[in-house]
């Protein structure tokens, strides 16, 4: 089963959200490229357009938008995403992840290119405000042993 993490920008408010994605909707985004346009349902925000910015693979190599393909390489880096050199002129050899998304991608990062009608707070909130009741119910379980 694949699953996802999607971390949402909203550049209005200048915050992040973490939302997971699982099921079906994964599925969607499978195949999607770096810059591809996504509509908001797949990551449970109705109403809005997103684009993905980059992500990483499950051993927290970085996707690169200029690298075709979903496999892992190695580059010889001088800048640019995945090596950030500290002296000028530096370069080095760095495991680099393509701009295409499959299995292996763990996490996916988007930016809000159209809002849509309810603010993300809310949405999420209201997708959360079942999950603290299954919560309190085994702390309950637990306070009673």
């Amino acid at each position: 089963m694949v699953e996802f993490k999607v971390v949402v920008n909203d550049i209005q408010s200048g915050k992040s959200y973490n939302i997971p994605v699982s099921g079906h909707h994964a599925n969607s985004l499978i195949g999607k490229k770096i810059n591809d346009e996504v509509d908001g349902i797949f990551v449970s925000l109705p109403g809005y357009k997103l684009i993905i910015t980059g992500g990483t693979d499950k051993d927290g190599f970085p996707m690169r938008q200029d690298i075709p393909g979903s496999t892992r390489r190695r580059l010889l880096l001088s800048k640019g995403t995945g090596f950030k050199p500290k002296e000028l002129g530096k370069r080095k050899k760095k495991s680099i992840r393509g701009n295409t998304i499959n299995q292996e991608i763990v996490q996916v990062n988007m930016r809000v290119m159209k809002p849509g009608a309810k603010p993300i707070e809310e949405i999420i909130k209201s997708e959360t405000k079942t999950e603290p009741k299954e919560a309190s119910s085994s702390k309950e379980k637990k306070e009673e042993q």
